[in-house]
């Protein structure tokens, strides 16, 4: 099994879900995150006076996945939330030892 955590621009996380879901996914988790990376936060303007804005506002996108659907997921995010230009995010594909279900007890990839 894998964990895909992917940090994308908060206007993407509906276009991403909906490609996710249209090629069988069933779950994720979604939390609103804020960083920077080579993007190094943006200049914004509140009543006529510009300030620095370090940490920009993402969204981190969390899918576990059997290991045959990891390309599907990864290409699918990657597609889906792709604009070209700095800033757009990362994906980081980690392996998971376990999952259990709490309501039945159920591990592994019956959990999923």
């Amino acid at each position: 099994m894998k964990k895909v955590e992917a940090i994308i621009r908060v206007f993407k996380l509906e276009e991403v879900k909906t490609a996710l879901t249209e090629r069988g996914i069933q779950g994720m988790t979604v939390t609103e995150v804020r960083g920077f990376g080579r993007q190094k936060g943006q200049t914004e303007t509140y009543r006529g006076t510009e300030y620095r804005v370090d940490f920009v506002p993402k969204v981190k996108v969390e899918v576990v996945c059997d290991d045959g659907q990891l390309n599907a997921v990864v290409d699918t995010i990657l597609r889906s939330a792709q604009t070209g230009q700095i800033g757009d995010g990362k994906i980081f594909v980690s392996n998971l030892e376990n999952v259990i279900r709490i309501r039945t007890g159920e591990s592994g990839v019956q959990a999923l």
